[in-house]
């Protein structure tokens, strides 16, 4: 299967003759393609031709394709792929990039389910994995005025947000957030009015996934800022040079 990808991308440039080299596995879940000379693509047409051939698969519900270039470092072009369409990654599928030697990644979620002996599930999600980190550091609970948890929710002002139901309740006013929404304010909530380094927030959300990211960390700041417009006393303020902060007003 991964083998087609790499075929259907070939005639999508135009190429009917050269080779698609043997596919390498390089990691646990994860795999290689390389081509035998240099080729042109246009993301949306990766994207959805490796959707469509992956879609009867079923250890490839979630899976994280990185393109990479073959003589430079770095992550040329990526995207996320997750049954839970608001954990997906997509950008730019528009721009048809230039002719070169590219290398594709891909890397499937495991599909082992973890246990703790606390009992809780660890190999799901990434929301999943963070709720955990939570409960586990409850052995250590840090005494604060400000937030307070009861399983799965956070007070933050006048604002309950409820990891497990990804929304925030402002008196009787609900307001959905999505997987990646989710998984950013739980990182702020766990340790408000407190700096967090756009390198740890980048890390924990997107490249321990195999994704490099820039801006887009900001436009979730921004999106995560307007939902929080409900309650005044509570902002995402930019710490100069370091990273940002939930900020919560006593």
């Amino acid at each position: 299967m991964l083998r087609k990808i790499g075929h259907e991308l070939l005639l999508q440039a135009g190429d009917s003759t050269s080779r698609v080299l043997p596919v390498q596995k390089i990691a646990e879940n994860e795999y290689q393609i390389k081509f035998e000379n240099e080729l042109t693509f246009q993301p949306d047409s990766l994207m959805n031709t490796t959707q469509r051939l992956l879609a009867n698969e079923p250890q490839a519900s979630d899976y994280i394709v990185n393109v990479l270039t073959c003589n430079r470092p770095g992550v040329f072009y990526a995207f996320a792929v997750s049954k839970n369409k608001s954990n997906s990654i997509v950008t730019c599928s528009k721009r048809k990039q230039p002719t070169a030697c590219y290398i594709v990644n891909i890397k499937f979620k495991p599909a082992s389910v973890y246990t703790t002996k606390s009992g809780y599930l660890w190999g799901g999600l990434p929301l999943l994995a963070f709720v955990g980190f939570i409960f586990f550091r409850s052995a250590n609970p840090r005494k604060s005025s400000i937030i307070t948890q009861q399983n799965t929710k956070f007070k933050l002002g006048a604002v309950i947000f409820d990891t497990l139901e990804r929304h925030l309740k402002v008196n009787e006013n609900i307001i959905d957030l999505t997987g990646t929404e989710t998984r950013l304010l739980l990182i702020f909530a766990s340790t408000p009015n407190e700096t967090i380094t756009r390198s740890r927030l980048q890390k924990e959300i997107w490249e321990d996934e195999g994704i490099i990211v820039g801006r887009s960390l900001d436009m979730f700041i921004s999106k995560l800022r307007k939902k929080l417009e409900c309650d005044p006393n509570i902002n995402i303020v930019v710490v100069r040079g370091k990273g940002y902060k939930l900020d919560i007003s006593a």
